[in-house]
């Protein structure tokens, strides 16, 4: 099944839109595409008229182009003939945005749309879904621009089997500088699932990263994918819901998923390399962050860099509790750090990790205590945990930390407090690659997802 077309068509039609009510989803979804993205879109509505001063077809056969693409916002009743119509007119893919279905018990209509797609290998989202969005290219979201925050460009692609869900993490992944290759609402789920999203993707170049919220499998599903993800060559990470059993509930109702036993899904996931499960919604922005800058795994040896013993104390109790060490270092190492730091703090600072470098450091403390840290074999990812209020601490120092990272080729996480003040100091680290985390728990949480992933 090739998925090619989804991600990246040439055409694209959507099907359901209104001459008479702008807001109707599949209105939001032609005008924004028209106006915004490079996708030729055409508009279908039986009555046929006119969207934007452009023609609204009566069927997509009428349209004078081939289309690759058919995002479908129609009553659900309809959708099954709507999909033939796809099929015998040469459509490559199809998105399904209406409810409908089996959710509230039509399975009659999921049933016959999966034995065409089936038969005539047709490739189709949902149904009950947003659809796909592709930074600078093609948006089926039936949501307004004007109310949808959008991640930068970057490469990891997030699969939902909820829509909001799905939204909530692209305001996180915006707020947090992680860059997203493509988003996937695949609601239902009724013929292209996370398998197969988990194959494409693997092989899709301008993704580093897959990322998964699930609610639930069919039968065999979780094993096959579980399989797949330990197999995949890159990092894949599940959020999974429906741990409860009222939220197994919630998933039934919602998308008419299955949820399973939990306990055991997750027990499958903790014995394949390669996949890690995030168990809330931090773990998974911050695992995600992680991995997009690093493709790496280590033992858990961590070394800090504070400017308050405080931060330094919280930052250990957080690696203790994820399985991460932090080692003390030895006194000829504590003496040779000691030496090349100003002579404000060498006094008074802690050198046996967490290096505490007081808050009287300036900038060149913590970049020559982080080289030094970066050196050690025994460190294998430094933690800096940075207090812009410091007079000392420049905002240059984000920039100037990302070097040293990059000359030694090992990882470094930054805490900073996320306002708009230290907005300067924190794009030093994103603009280099930098994992940046705007709490101290988020941080070791980065530490962590190298930890539990494979070397790639």
């Amino acid at each position: 099944m090739n998925l090619q077309a989804l991600f990246k068509p040439k055409t694209m039609a959507v099907i359901g839109v209104s001459t008479t009510n702008d807001r109707h989803p599949a209105n939001v979804i032609y005008i924004k595409n028209h106006h915004r993205y490079p996708v030729e879109v055409f508009a279908v509505n039986p009555h046929g008229g006119t969207i934007e001063e452009a023609p609204v077809f009566p069927a997509i056969s009428d349209i004078p182009k081939q289309i690759e693409l058919a995002v479908i916002a129609a009553r659900a009743e309809y959708v099954p003939d709507i999909l033939k119509d796809c099929i015998k007119s040469d459509v490559k893919a199809a998105i399904v945005i209406s409810g409908g279905f089996s959710e509230v018990g039509r399975l009659d209509l999921r049933d016959r749309m999966v034995a065409m797609a089936r038969e005539a290998d047709f490739p189709f989202i949902g149904p009950n879904c947003l659809g796909i969005y592709v930074p600078n290219y093609v948006d089926s979201f039936f949501l307004p621009v004007e109310r949808i925050v959008k991640p930068d460009e970057g490469n990891v692609a997030l699969i939902s089997q909820s829509g909001g869900i799905l939204v909530d993490q692209m305001i996180k992944f915006a707020d947090e500088g992680v860059g997203l290759a493509k988003a996937v609402s695949i609601g239902n789920k009724a013929f292209v699932k996370e398998l197969d999203l988990l194959n494409f993707l693997a092989r899709d170049r301008e993704t580093k990263v897959i990322a998964f919220y699930v609610e639930g499998f069919g039968k065999d599903e979780g094993r096959e994918f579980v399989q797949a993800a330990e197999k995949c060559p890159k990092p894949v990470i599940v959020l999974k819901s429906g741990k409860s059993s009222a939220g197994q509930r919630a998933v039934s109702s919602h998308t008419a998923s299955l949820a399973g036993d939990y306990q055991s899904f997750s027990a499958a996931l903790a014995q394949h390399d390669g996949v890690v499960e995030a168990l809330n919604e931090l773990e998974l922005v911050s695992f995600c962050e992680s991995m997009s800058a690093y493709q790496t795994s280590i033992n858990g040896n961590i070394g800090i860099v504070t400017g308050s013993g405080g931060h330094g104390a919280l930052a250990v109790d957080a690696c203790s509790v994820q399985g991460l060490s932090v080692p003390e270092l030895g006194e000829e190492t504590r003496k040779e750090i000691e030496e090349h730091l100003s002579s404000s703090v060498k006094a008074i600072a802690s050198v046996r990790n967490p290096i505490d470098l007081t808050g009287s450091a300036i900038d060149d403390d913590f970049v020559w205590t982080a080289r030094a840290l970066c050196t050690m074999p025994e460190i294998e990812c430094v933690i800096t945990l940075l207090l812009p209020y410091l007079p000392g601490v420049t905002m240059d120092l984000g920039s100037r930390l990302s070097n040293v990272s990059r000359q030694a080729g090992k990882p470094l996480i930054a805490y900073v407090p996320h306002v708009d003040k230290y907005r300067m100091l924190i794009e030093g680290f994103e603009l280099n690659g930098i994992p940046v985390s705007p709490s101290i728990e988020g941080a070791v949480l980065m530490a962590t997802a190298l930890r539990r992933s494979k070397p790639w």
